[in-house]
């Protein structure tokens, strides 16, 4: 009797979950974004109304929590672009932080010894420009690779960076910089915005960069670019035969999820104001590696999900450094078996615009497409024309918004 209830219960909600969905996927994008700007302006509010439930206080402090979090959720969509839309198994994208936290690092400390002190405003396109530089570099030798094997050299790039981080004196080893710059600005009681000790203005600063992030991604992804990092990760061979310049979008992939990283890099080293070779080791890169797979391969938001809990989590329920892995081990392999798509494991509407263009000529209220074709058409050679699938490009390993 229970099993017939749950069997009856289960499709109720799916069909709940799919008509919201598709309510969702029809609205244009201004629309979706608006709805969305009370859920950002609440983002904004939250350090502020501090609720009890969900506070990491006294043990952490709650803004400091949020904005750590905040940039776990910036890499883990700069991580996304490499394996959620490009299917590029990346073991090292620590490297690209560490770069661009370096970069600021060198570029405005006092123990720098280039001897300059660049605003943080000019320092930010520079770290992203090395860091791309940095991802074209160790993209152009490797993408030829596939699978674990790329997954590999991508390990050793993190590590190759920790290393120089280590044994390279300008970069002085676990001595660091100190002081590094940070945007400018006061409150109207003079206080600074941006300092270490209160992390509120650069949790602000953090959501602002995450939902310009989004707003570029979401672009790019209905590009031709978006289409052929599907194409590459769906089918990579079949792609290089359809005419796509599969290494040239592999390599873009590879420049434009390390921007992103070097971006986290820059906003990271000026909150806490010092960088060392601590911070920027496998098991970060791993972390990273699992708020994507957690959240949703190909879904911003899933990520940005998945990112939160594996940051936030920790903060809150004050996890010892020996069992945090094996909590997130845990709670990956049960993942993988009840929902190896992610929490939030979108599907792909590979063939979104060509429904609306379907729709556009035959009526708004064409169900389907007229089901054959007339003894002339045929005649004509014509191509005979199918029902358009919803389902089209559907993926366990995500994809779209």
């Amino acid at each position: 009797m229970t099993d017939t209830k749950r069997s009856e219960a289960g499709p109720s909600v799916r069909a709940r979950f799919a008509a919201v969905s598709h309510w969702w996927n029809g609205q244009s994008r201004p629309v979706q974004w608006a709805y969305m700007v009370p859920v950002v302006l609440f983002l904004l509010a939250l350090p502020v109304l501090n609720p009890p439930i969900i506070t990491t206080e006294p043990y952490t402090d709650f803004p400091i929590s949020l904005f750590n979090a905040a940039v776990f959720a910036l890499i883990a969509i700069g991580l996304n672009v490499v394996i959620g839309q490009a299917g590029l198994l990346d073991l090292g994208y620590v490297g690209f932080f560490a770069i661009g936290a370096y970069t600021a690092a060198l570029l405005s400390s006092p123990d720098s010894e280039l001897g300059v002190r660049y605003p943080w405003l000019v320092i930010v396109p520079i770290a992203m420009v090395v860091t791309m530089i940095s991802g074209v570099i160790l993209g152009t030798p490797t993408l030829r690779l596939r699978g674990d094997y790329l997954a590999i050299v991508t390990l050793g790039f993190g590590e190759i960076v920790r290393l120089l981080a280590d044994n390279v004196d300008p970069l002085r080893g676990n001595r660091g910089f100190q002081n590094i710059a940070r945007p400018g600005g006061e409150f109207p009681d003079g206080t600074p915005i941006f300092s270490q000790t209160d992390a509120l203005g650069f949790y602000w600063l953090a959501v602002i960069i995450i939902v310009i992030v989004l707003l570029f991604m979401g672009n790019l992804e209905r590009s031709r670019v978006g289409r052929a990092w599907i194409a590459v990760r769906e089918d990579e061979d079949a792609a290089e035969l359809s005419g796509v310049p599969t290494y040239r979008f592999k390599i873009w992939a590879f420049a434009i999820g390390a921007a992103v990283g070097g971006l986290s890099g820059t906003l990271f080293a000026a909150q806490v104001g010092y960088v060392n070779n601590q911070r920027f080791d496998v098991t970060t890169s791993i972390l990273y590696l699992a708020a994507v797979v957690l959240g949703g391969q190909g879904n911003k938001v899933g990520v940005i999900v998945g990112a939160f809990l594996v940051s936030y989590i920790p903060d809150r329920f004050q996890f010892e450094p020996q069992y945090r892995f094996l909590v997130f081990g845990i709670a990956l392999i049960v993942l993988m078996i009840f929902r190896p798509q992610g929490l939030l494991g979108m599907r792909q509407h590979l063939l979104t615009y060509g429904r609306q263009a379907y729709r556009k000529l035959f009526g708004a209220g064409a169900a389907v497409a007229p089901s054959g074709l007339s003894a002339s058409s045929r005649a004509r050679g014509d191509l005979p024309e199918t029902t358009p699938d919803d389902h089209a490009g559907t993926s366990p390993r995500g994809g779209g918004e």
